[in-house]
């Protein structure tokens, strides 16, 4: 009967490792990862994050936790900026860029810290002896239980693992079985590169305890405990100083837990051992069972709110990292929607509340999320705000996961407190500011040279997070919360802007154009007047004076808002036809750079539009063709997003496809791609490239902030039919399902929060069943829905600007009630 019953485990695996379901939302492969970390697949909780590696002989999965960071609390003001700014100015004004961005390297570059590192707690290893030679294998990630599985056979037995970590218990679970009783031998140890003592405690458990290095003058100041519980069904459990051996067991349990001594950005004061132990003792009293059961509930609750079904081919029966080196030549519309699917599970696992039992509150996600296991990772794996760190958040509102907006909104609080310091002693200004990278001491001076640093903005753009979430909401409530951060953020440039001498335009001074330089002038980046800056501005002094009058507050500062925003410079079109990157019409066609900044009004802020601002749309879509396709995995995410805003959805497919091709493929020529674990390649792994291709797919399938929710603005001809539901638009409403057929809606349900008129822009005419729907005229009664007016740009007399043929559509006004869900069909 035994015989049989490994013959029919040994068959059903087979089956199952040559074809998984169609639709099924599984990373899975044929191989183990040995030891590429980006072969590896990622389970997190928020606070914890593991990397399983799935290696038959030697199992690692290497562990991090949210407030590992090397140094401690610190500030990297410079003092000297005062001074100098006048000058500074001065210089700029003058034309004497070089001479500026010099000075501004004397005396505003920070002379102290220039950020500090996201670093790894360590590696929980488990080495089976004899499991060298293996058969059958396969692993798989599966995103609609969170869960890690591992499954090979080694002697004629079939050995599983399974991993998750989990939010309600805190802890990472680790499940090994084997289909014979007695057959799990193993020894299992912690290891770390950081400073620790390893050692046992009792018969079962592993304790590694250490604290962060020191970086760059500041002393190395997290204190943490990692504690590994083991728990064998059977056979004999045997520790040495550093280890525990298991013999002859017929399952075993493995309970992680993490802790430190952070409490916020400014004081370690907490017990780290009892932070480890606090979550891993309730743990160790539930079975293996019941933590995955609240698990999956928990992460589920998130992740079932979005569906999407592009449709399935033959390809989805086929390896991950096979679908990834075919979809560039094959038919796998899956593959998008998997894609899709794992950055919303990337967002789950890496930005948590906080709110369960024994978590500290959740850090936003970094540049890896939460993953990283090295001491020095790139770019410190920390916030680099002028564009990643909102990229890793741009699916937070529209793939309906706005609790996970969470971290990155208390960020924003943070700063807006660390940032007055700044604002003060630097700028001489109230508010308060922040420049292109943060970390977790929430520091606000500027960080790496100053060709990278001297860009004053990242508080414009973080507060427009907060602002952005209540016009899902619209709760109020919310709003009063973060409004002193928005507030703050506009006061900063009330006080800072500086009119220039030419057009008596108010403008920032000093910044740059992140992180491009004109060609005329390669290695100076320093100026005044760039055309992002006067976007943001005009986007955070607008998102301030509107959350003082939804608010009913601060009538007079509104007045003074509104008075800084008709001065500021206007958008304008160069003599190529583009979109200005600069105050000068400075831009060369011949430009690849990765960032291209000035687009930043066309997404993810909303002032270029089809049908408002032809002229800019077109010298917006000039600009984007100019810089070309080929790009690092962040910019190709951003420029997805951007080609679904200028209503191309074969343009944007294409960048999908871009962003789905192996980022070492033979041929490639540069630019990002994915890793076999769908990580996204800037190269090396950075993770707002995930995020950013996530947000494109349901920009191209909804978009709600011109005026009215847009459905399949930017579909592609190889999306001819799908369904999608969950997305959430501007203004409380969800679309709760739409279905497409051959490029057109053909039955869409929209659920109503808030109440309100509902402008709905279609492809092709709807119908309803005793509905008031009616022909949209004149302006939208729904405040949610009523664009800023944008000044008129300067066109140079060199541009030809033609505006872009734009595809016919409906607009339908659909009154609605707080409450209330609604259906049309074709």
């Amino acid at each position: 009967m035994k015989k049989v019953l490994v013959i029919g485990i040994a068959l059903l695996f087979q089956f199952a490792a040559r074809a998984q379901p169609p639709a099924s939302l599984k990373l899975w492969y044929n191989q183990p990862a040995g030891k590429t970390w980006t072969d590896a697949l990622p389970v997190g909780n928020g606070r914890l994050g593991a990397m399983v590696y799935g290696n038959p002989q030697q199992e690692v999965i290497k562990l991090n936790e949210s407030s590992v960071w090397s140094g401690g609390p610190n500030r990297n003001d410079n003092p000297d900026a005062l001074a100098a700014l006048p000058t500074i100015r001065k210089l700029i004004f003058e034309g004497k860029h070089a001479e500026a961005q010099k000075l501004a390297a004397e005396k505003i570059e920070s002379k102290k810290a220039q950020g500090m590192m996201f670093q790894p707690v360590g590696n929980l290893n488990l080495a089976f002896a004899g499991h060298d030679s293996f058969t059958e294998y396969y692993r798989e990630l599966d995103l609609e239980r969170a869960i890690t599985t591992t499954m090979y056979t080694v002697g004629g037995v079939r050995y599983t693992r399974q991993v998750i970590a989990s939010v309600p218990d805190q802890v990472v679970a680790i499940r090994l079985t084997a289909s014979q009783p007695g057959k799990l031998t193993f020894t299992a140890f912690l290891t770390s590169p950081q400073k620790t003592e390893r050692k046992t405690e009792g018969p079962d458990k592993l304790v590694l305890t250490g604290i962060t290095s020191d970086h760059e003058g500041v002393k190395g100041q997290v204190k943490f405990n990692a504690h590994v519980k083991i728990l064998p069904e059977g056979g004999q459990v045997n520790p040495t100083d550093t280890s525990v051996v298991v013999s002859g067991a017929n399952a075993v349990t493995l309970f992680v837990s993490i802790g430190t001594n952070f409490v916020d950005y400014k004081t370690l004061t907490a017990n780290p051992q009892a932070k480890a132990d606090q979550p891993l003792n309730r743990a160790i009293t539930r079975s293996f069972d019941a933590v995955l059961k609240d698990h999956v509930a928990a992460y589920q609750a998130y992740f079932n709110r979005v569906k999407l079904d592009l449709g399935t081919t033959e390809a989805a029966k086929l390896p991950t990292d096979e679908r990834i080196r075919q979809f560039a030549a094959g038919n796998d519309p899956h593959l998008v929607s998997l894609y899709f699917q794992f950055g919303r599970y990337l967002l789950i696992s890496c930005s948590q509340p906080g709110r369960s039992a024994g978590a500290v509150p959740g850090q936003p996600a970094t540049l890896q999320g939460i993953w990283n296991q090295q001491m020095s990772p790139p770019w410190d794996s920390k916030y680099t705000i002028n564009i990643n760190t909102e990229m890793n958040y741009w699916p937070a509102e529209v793939t309906n996961l706005t609790e996970l907006h969470e971290p990155l909104i208390q960020m924003v609080k943070d700063l807006s407190q660390t940032g007055q310091q700044t604002a003060k002693e630097m700028y001489g200004a109230g508010g308060w500011v922040a420049h292109h990278n943060t970390d977790l001491w929430r520091i606000t001076g500027t960080v790496d040279p100053i060709f990278y640093a001297m860009w004053p903005m990242s508080g414009a753009w973080l507060s427009q997070h907060a602002w952005e979430k209540y016009r899902y909401s619209g709760d109020k409530t919310y709003l009063k919360s973060v409004y002193p951060a928005i507030k703050g953020a506009a006061q900063f440039f009330v006080d800072f802007l500086i009119e220039e001498p030419t057009h008596h335009w108010l403008v920032v001074s000093p910044s740059m154009s992140p992180e491009n330089a004109p060609t005329s002038r390669p290695n100076v980046t320093i100026g005044a007047g760039h055309t992002m800056d006067n976007q943001l501005v005009f986007d955070i002094l607008t998102a301030a004076m509107r959350s003082a009058e939804a608010l009913n507050t601060d009538a007079e500062f509104v007045k003074v808002l509104k008075e800084k925003r008709a001065r500021l410079a206007p958008m304008q079109i160069g003599q190529f036809g583009q979109l200005q990157e600069w105050l000068e019409d400075l831009d060369n066609p011949e430009d690849k750079h990765r960032h291209i900044s000035h687009l930043y009004g066309l997404y993810p802020s909303h002032q270029l539009s089809a049908y408002r601002t032809p002229e800019l749309f077109s010298a917006a879509r000039t600009s984007l063709e100019h810089r070309g396709d080929v790009s690092t995995g962040w910019s190709m995410g951003w420029k997805v997003n951007w080609w679904a805003r200028l209503l191309d959805g074969n343009r944007a497919y294409k960048l999908i496809t871009d962003q789905l091709s192996p980022v070492n493929a033979p041929g490639k020529k540069g630019g990002g791609g994915t890793y076999t674990n769908l990580f996204d390649a800037h190269p090396p792994f950075q993770i707002d490239g995930n995020f950013g291709c996530t947000a494109g797919v349901a920009e191209m399938l909804l978009q709600s902030h011109d005026g009215t929710l847009h459905l399949l603005p930017a579909l592609p001809d190889v999306w001819k039919s799908g369904k999608i539901s969950g997305l959430r638009a501007r203004g409380g409403f969800e679309l709760v399902a739409m279905e497409w057929k051959e490029g057109k809606v053909a039955k869409v349900t929209i659920k109503s929060n808030l109440g309100g008129n509902c402008r709905i822009r279609v492809p092709n005419a709807l119908k309803s069943s005793g509905l008031a729907l009616k022909t949209a005229q004149g302006t939208n009664s729904n405040s949610f829905y009523q664009p800023e007016e944008t000044a008129k740009p300067l066109i140079s007399s060199r541009a030809a600007v033609n505006p872009l043929p734009l595809k016919e559509t409906l607009v339908y006004d659909l009154p609605t009630q707080k409450g209330k869900t609604y259906t049309l069909t074709l």
